[in-house]
């Protein structure tokens, strides 16, 4: 399934790899995995709990190289086992709504056959305002070095 894309509200970033998907998914499912990966060094992940469900917990604690803490806190609004996954921050577990809504990001992985995939982070905002200000906080180097880090990451496993 394909989501349309608006220009004025969202980020996208694609990938194709030499990595299975099912190597992947396991990068953004498995706590212990995406700790390892989920943010640009030298920022680290340090806390993760996912709850691999509609309505399931997503939370991770994010921490800089100050030892200043970022903490995102979200649900599950799709599972499709190595296909896509839908979060959001805009909802907490239970779909209970948050304070803070800021984000929807669709993450899919497409298989191109012979152990390859295409990567998709197809980020959604309520606003302008908000793509804009994710864009200036780094969302196509950050979230492009992560992902080099998960591909990383997968090729040892």
């Amino acid at each position: 399934m394909k989501y349309a894309f608006d220009p004025e509200r969202d980020l996208l970033l694609e990938r194709e790899v030499d990595i299975s998907r099912s190597l992947l998914w396991r990068g953004w499912t498995e706590p212990e995995l995406l700790k390892q990966w989920f943010t640009p060094t030298p920022w680290r992940t340090t806390e993760c709990v996912i709850d691999l469900r509609p309505g399931g917990a997503f939370h991770t604690v994010m921490e800089g190289p100050d030892g200043a803490g970022e903490c995102v806190d979200g649900c599950y609004l799709e599972v499709v086992p190595q296909e896509r996954l839908i979060f959001t921050d805009a909802l907490g577990p239970g779909y209970r709504p948050s304070a803070r809504p800021f984000m929807t990001a669709i993450v899919t992985f497409d298989d191109l056959g012979n152990g390859r995939t295409r990567y998709t982070a197809h980020v959604r905002h309520k606003s302008a305002a908000d793509r804009e200000t994710h864009e200036k906080m780094g969302f196509h180097d950050g979230w492009g070095k992560a992902f080099d880090q998960l591909v990383a990451l997968a090729n040892t496993l």
